[in-house]
């Protein structure tokens, strides 16, 4: 039976020719498959990092130690407007940073302590904090209490966190796809938007930022028009709006304005 069909198919040989070689009709559909070589990216050196001798995130206190906690107002602008420190990275390559303000209550730092220590590998990732531990007192009043009695007791502590700052920085001999499934799940959790982030991204949207502001064609910019008090707009704008040039709002911030 074979040698019937190779017959047959040789009796067809001579009608196509490609590149010089004899074939038959069936024979011109047919591709043939060569062995390449392929190429891989380099990886990436890592003859640099340094692992610390711990790794891990360490415990962070639920009461700050102060002999004589103070009372404080509720003194909102903690949260608001962009951070004043901790927008760069110190020696992680990625980490997860916050698009708004908001306060971290100490069952958000745990659960960012347990959930990184608990999924990343020490033997080749650090983790490290880039915020205080609970340090702002909040006060709450019993339930059934009347009005007045002066301010209430302490009820917990709480950490501000305003827009830009880091929350945490991972580094290592890792790659950031290694470890953006444990920061994205963190990020989740939080009572603020936060994004994933690694050290050229950042840059990029500080780079894009400034690019906007640098390059806009509009004249009639926020800044100028509230600088001019332009049909009275003063009068209803907060020295909040004119110092950061309508930029934020309380706590969120408007990326697209400049």
């Amino acid at each position: 039976m074979f040698s019937l069909m190779k017959a047959a198919v040789g009796g067809l040989t001579g009608v196509c020719r490609v590149n010089g070689y004899k074939q038959g009709p069936l024979l011109c559909h047919l591709k043939v498959l060569v062995a390449g070589l392929q190429t891989y990216e380099i990886p990436p050196d890592y003859s640099d990092v340094v692992l610390p001798a711990k790794p891990k995130l360490k415990f962070m206190n639920k009461v700050p130690n102060l002999k004589r906690p103070r009372r404080e107002p509720k003194k909102l602008r903690d949260i608001q407007g962009p951070t004043k420190g901790a927008d760069s990275f110190t020696t992680g390559q990625y980490g997860i940073v916050a698009l708004g303000g908001g306060y971290l209550h100490w069952g958000h730092i745990e659960m960012i302590r347990l959930t990184i220590n608990r999924k990343m590998d020490a033997r080749t990732m650090f983790a490290q904090w880039c915020i205080n531990g609970p340090y702002k007192p909040i006060t709450r009043k019993s339930l059934g209490q009347r009005m007045g009695g002066g301010k209430g007791a302490i009820n917990h502590y709480v950490t501000p966190v305003r827009y830009g700052r880091l929350i945490v920085e991972v580094g290592g001999k890792v790659e950031l796809g290694e470890v953006q499934h444990i920061l994205t799940e963190v990020a989740k959790k939080l009572p603020f938007p936060a994004q994933v982030v690694s050290r050229e991204s950042l840059e990029a949207m500080k780079k894009k930022q400034a690019d906007m502001e640098q390059n806009n064609q509009n004249p009639w910019t926020f800044k100028q028009i509230v600088r001019g008090n332009m049909l009275g707009v003063r009068r209803v704008v907060s020295p909040f709006d004119v110092h950061h040039s309508g930029r934020f709002s309380g706590k969120f911030h408007f990326p697209g304005r400049v």
